[in-house]
């Protein structure tokens, strides 16, 4: 429940700080003097929509922090938990209104976003008022207080993960049939490429080793015909060797016809034939060690650029060729089990629609029958609140052609306020003061079933009295019994069985005494029959005001 709530400069209001309790607690007060603006505050902490003219005058910004104590286990706890946020102890919302619109916000002291603020609020807090029924506005929270009302949390939650795996298999069978779809138009030219790919062969990395090697065998070649050249000159028809060793020899013969003259010439000429002969020997070594396979250089510009074609005709790196085939090689063997394929997932996605029909059946069937139960009970509370001629109907229509994660059924509340007229949606049919009065009813018919652990209720009491006020104050008093109810109202009746009085009231600002501030009292027995006093007679308090004010609490002890 709502335990405190601190308010500073916002409108009116200057400095306040409220503790509250369980039970019933009313506001009530002058027309004008607050209680409107203190309703506001509560809705900016619970993740409403920010304003810079909410900032009192004069004041660059105003502050509200509520402070909540949910149970161990409330579901506002288990969103706590998934947002990062620590859940032991009191939950503590904080909302900084800067003067110039920007505006702050803080879950448990740390920065947060208004998103989260207001379904953290949402889970927590109800306002409901003439013309603000969050609970009556939107068909599909009609549906939620019904399954709350029959207690079939386990049962919606089943049929929305059927829903969800339906809709999952169904979602795959699609882009499986699409996939095949789309293999099916390209049969031929997969078949075509993957005999190609599968032909060549590509390996990863292959290009650049081909390319390497290449440029090897043609550098071989180059240095190879120059290598074979100086060998030829050497060792070839042209050869200065064996006409140099003919000479040579002839030289020798003579060499004793002329004592000392030729030893150095036939020395050196004896050298330069060793060298020759050792030049011819290395030029024949090294073309030994250049031999290479003219087929071989040839084989491996084929390879290279039959590799390099299908890169250019598949648009893709050849490195990537590899990885092609695979593909291309995986499409086809997917089309080819295509069939088999769509087949079990066509079954699957029957087998999975069965089971969500089943159980959203069965959930429409009990939600059918608790809705009577329902149009029984807040028909029950109607007559009380002079609405005896009324009549409240929970619309049902069941479409298993347009399914949701909530079932097959709408749920919409209909009201009819007069005999012999149609029923229609409580909204458009019910007046102002119809329409609190049903909301009451159905929030009592509910009890602690689907409801936040606090409710506000704003001037739900307006144009009413006597018995009519009367039977709403015991219905707050009866939903008090078990979640935490707020109430501004103007009905005696009302206020007379609150277990908290809280006094709104103008008065001046303890900073600048020529401005007005609202100001929050919890009224003590004596004051609580004054006020009661004030609310049945006006500005001028009888002593009959103060005894019947007196006999409203007492008979509402």
């Amino acid at each position: 429940m709502l335990v405190h709530l601190s308010i500073r400069d916002i409108v009116l209001i200057e400095r306040l700080d409220l503790t509250l309790n369980g039970g019933l607690s009313v506001l009530t007060g002058e027309t004008g003097a607050g209680k409107s603006i203190l309703l506001d505050a509560l809705s900016l902490a619970l993740g409403g929509r920010g304003d810079g003219g909410l900032v009192r005058h004069g004041a660059k910004q105003g502050e509200i922090i509520a402070v909540f104590d949910p149970p161990a286990g409330h579901a506002v706890r288990r969103l706590l938990v998934e947002n990062g946020y620590d859940d032991d102890g009191d939950i503590v919302l904080r909302r900084v209104q800067s003067a110039d619109g920007r505006s702050r916000v803080f879950v448990n002291d740390r920065p947060s976003s208004v998103a989260l603020m207001r379904d953290i609020g949402a889970n927590l807090v109800e306002i409901h008022g003439q013309h603000a029924d969050r609970a009556l506005v939107d068909p599909e929270a009609h549906r939620m207080l019904l399954d709350a009302y029959g207690g079939f949390q386990t049962e919606v939650e089943a049929v929305g993960k059927a829903f969800a795996e339906w809709r999952a298999t169904e979602s795959e069978l699609a882009r499986h049939g699409a996939k095949v779809e789309a293999a099916a138009r390209e049969a031929d030219y997969l078949r075509a490429a993957v005999e190609e790919l599968s032909e060549l062969q590509p390996i990863a990395g292959e290009e650049a080793e081909l390319a390497e090697r290449r440029q090897i065998m043609m550098k071989s070649e180059k240095i190879a015909t120059d290598v074979n050249d100086a060998f030829e000159e050497l060792a070839g028809n042209a050869s200065p060797i064996p006409g140099l060793a003919g000479l040579l020899k002839r030289l020798d013969r003579k060499r004793d016809e002329l004592p000392g003259l030729l030893d150095e010439t036939i020395e050196r000429l004896d050298s330069a034939l060793d060298a020759l002969s050792d030049a011819q020997m290395g030029l024949q070594a090294a073309l030994r060690s250049l031999e290479y396979d003219p087929r071989a250089l040839e084989e491996t510009e084929e390879r290279l650029f039959a590799l390099r074609a299908a890169g250019r005709k598949f648009s893709c790196a050849v490195d990537d060729l590899p990885e092609l085939t695979a593909q291309m090689i995986g499409d086809l063997a997917e089309l080819d089990a295509g069939e088999s394929r769509l087949a079990a997932l066509t079954g699957a996605v029957a087998e999975k629609r069965a089971v969500f029909d089943r159980l959203a059946g069965d959930l429409s069937t009990k939600r059918h029958a608790t809705s009577a139960d329902l149009e029984s009970a807040v028909m029950a509370e109607l007559p009380d609140l002079k609405l005896e001629r009324a009549a409240f109907v929970v619309e049902m229509a069941a479409d298993a052609e347009r399914p949701t994660a909530a079932g097959i059924d709408t749920v919409e509340f209909w009201v009819r306020t007069n005999p012999g007229t149609r029923a229609g949606p409580m909204m458009k049919v019910a007046s102002g003061g119809e329409l609190s009065r049903f909301l009451l009813a159905l929030k009592v018919a509910l009890a602690d079933k689907g409801s936040a652990p606090t409710l506000v209720f704003d001037e739900i009491d307006t144009g009413v009295g006597g018995a009519v006020a009367d039977a709403i104050g015991r219905r707050l008093a009866r939903l008090a019994s078990r979640v935490q109810v707020l109430s501004v109202t103007h009905a005696p009746q009302v206020a007379a069985r609150a277990t908290t009085h809280l006094l709104i009231s103008k008065s001046a600002s303890e900073a600048e005494q020529e401005r007005l501030a609202t100001r929050v009292a919890a009224l003590e027995a004596a004051h609580r029959t004054e006020e009661i006093a004030r609310m049945l007679a006006g500005e001028s308090i009888t002593d009959e005001a103060r005894a019947a004010a007196k006999r409203l609490i007492g008979a509402s002890a």
